[in-house]
């Protein structure tokens, strides 16, 4: 028996995305715990998740526990609901709104599952606290999306804002996450090279950033590098959240560099179709051969 109950256990909302695209609309469940486990589960990697909704919705769980994700989900007054509008000319920038919100998750609702990493990937603030954070920092090496702490709402939209605890809950942190919009954001730096040293110096060990263009990773003092090649970008949503999880499973086995081009072949590769990433790990690969000649 190994001494871990799974590899990656992670914790954040199930969300119920509406998509408007040009005007049209259509909904999918989404939020970081829906695409990264899929992808995850596809890759051959061991998955659990926490998470909150409505009753109502359980059967959105489906599609993870269909893929072999386990499922630990707490029942809460309200499902969270993201808006997501783009205009298709340019799906790089979108604007969020938020409809309805699953409340902060309580450390009992949290598995005691012992994982090699504890991925925290809320769709907005408010989900997961600073003690909470502290407390699976206690259980092993924790991963974090900063935009569940920075991106905030206010009435229905979703802005960004300070995280006041940034220095304090970052120290607890193993591996980050943050878009373009968000590095920048925190380090009023619009170069991700140099942005990403700056947040490690908060204690992150390995810092992951995403853009349109590729991912940009910082671990043991370098800068690696890989870019996304989609042939479409019908699958945009769910993009960065594919990515971080896609890294942090392979990092389980591979080093920074490796970790950080298989990122960049799955994200590639999810762009192409809407909703989680349903490939083949033979699929990556072959595409991140391809990327080497």
């Amino acid at each position: 028996m190994t001494p871990f109950d799974t590899d990656i256990l992670m914790i954040g909302h199930v969300a119920k995305d509406e998509l408007v695209v040009d005007g049209h609309s259509k909904f999918a469940s989404g939020g970081a715990v829906q695409y990264g486990s899929i992808a995850l589960r596809r890759l051959g990697i061991d998955v659990s998740v926490a998470t909150r909704l409505h009753p109502d919705d359980f059967p959105l769980l489906d599609e993870m526990k269909a893929e072999g994700v386990q499922v630990w989900a707490t029942a809460s007054a309200a499902t969270s609901r993201l808006t997501n509008r783009y205009n298709s000319a340019d799906m790089e920038r979108r604007i969020c709104e938020l409809s309805s919100f699953a409340g902060p998750f309580s450390p009992p609702e949290i598995p005691d599952l012992k994982a090699r990493t504890y991925a925290v990937v809320p769709v907005i603030a408010g989900e997961v606290d600073l003690a909470l954070l502290q407390d699976l920092a206690q259980r092993g090496p924790v991963a974090l999306d900063i935009q569940g702490f920075v991106r905030a709402p206010n009435g229905q939209d979703l802005v960004f804002e300070d995280w006041p605890d940034m220095a304090q809950g970052l120290s607890h942190i193993t591996y980050l996450k943050a878009d373009q919009a968000e590095a920048e954001l925190l380090t009023g730096q619009t170069d991700l090279e140099k942005a990403a040293p700056r947040l490690a110096e908060y204690g992150p060990q390995e810092i992951v950033l995403t853009q349109s263009s590729g991912v940009t990773v910082f671990a043991n003092g370098k800068i690696y590098r890989a870019s996304f090649s989609p042939r479409a970008l019908n699958g945009r949503t769910g993009r960065g959240d594919t990515c971080f999880s896609t890294y942090l499973g392979m990092r389980l086995s591979e080093s920074p560099q490796q970790a950080t081009r298989w990122a960049a072949a799955v994200t590639t590769l999810k762009q192409e179709t809407p909703g989680p990433w349903r490939g083949s790990r033979a699929e990556a690969q072959a595409l991140l051969e391809n990327h080497e000649h």
